[in-house]
């Protein structure tokens, strides 16, 4: 059953968010007070002075006491992260440091960049106003991170009957579900028609990490769609799929029919 999301897709402009803010573009200076790393991220809390924040950047050595400047970027309220199993009252996903006081953690130096939530929400700004532009596809992140949705807090059932899934369980077990038939409930966040011959559809169902880009399941079909609708697609299931040029997926559903 869909609750009543907290902030609505403005496909015109961008989102107007109550959930989710955008902080002001520039950055913040303040001491590390705690400090700890999981799933790919390393979180801290900042105190500037006027106030005391968490932030979320991408894994980095950072000592307690140490000076750091963080960019700005999307702040979500009561954020649970399960790899902590905590909640954040605020949260902010930040690019990283602007003056790189620390040492970035091999493994995610090279995709730093490219693995912000915050740095996604700005790329979907970008081509929010542009629907007929050919959708920008992820490199080597879950989700499409040049389009992604920002993280909708809703509940939809999981679709009942074979193959079934919902949109956390997709990503989890895309290999071994890699070109098998797949059924998943959710609700459509943003719809792109009659793109390289499709419409591309975005789906989410509450599930997923948003930290990770796994909360946000594309899906193109020939059927068409309007934001808000509730619906259950049912297609193939590809992982790792490669469009040429750079651009990958590392989750998408193709060919989808869609029930209502």
């Amino acid at each position: 059953m869909l609750k009543k999301p907290l902030f609505q897709l403005a496909v015109t402009t961008f989102f107007t968010l109550s959930a989710v803010s955008m902080a002001q573009a520039g950055s913040i200076t303040g001491t590390v007070l705690e400090t700890m790393n999981s799933g790919g991220y390393t979180y801290i809390l900042v105190d500037s002075t006027t106030a005391k924040q968490w932030v979320a950047i991408p894994e980095t050595t950072i000592d307690t006491g140490a000076r750091v400047t963080y960019l700005e970027g999307m702040k979500m309220q009561n954020f649970h992260s399960k790899s902590l199993d905590r909640t954040f009252p605020t949260i902010i996903f930040s690019e990283g440091l602007s003056d790189k006081p620390a040492k970035a953690a091999p493994q995610q130096a090279a995709a730093s960049k490219d693995n912000s939530f915050a740095a996604a929400v700005a790329q979907e700004q970008q081509t929010a106003s542009l629907p007929q532009q050919q959708p920008m596809l992820e490199q080597s992140t879950a989700g499409s991170a040049g389009a992604i949705v920002p993280f909708t807090d809703l509940t939809v059932d999981k679709a009942s009957g074979d193959n079934s899934y919902t949109v956390e369980e997709i990503f989890s077990k895309a290999k071994d579900l890699n070109g098998k038939k797949v059924r998943i409930r959710g609700q459509v966040v943003k719809f792109s028609p009659n793109i390289m011959g499709k419409n591309w559809i975005h789906i989410q169902d509450g599930t997923g990490n948003p930290m990770k880009n796994s909360h946000d399941l594309v899906v193109t079909s020939a059927d068409t769609v309007e934001d808000g609708n509730i619906i259950i697609v049912s297609g193939i299931l590809a992982a790792d799929k490669d469009f040429g040029a750079g651009y990958k997926y590392e989750v998408i559903v193709e060919n989808a029919a869609v029930e209502r």
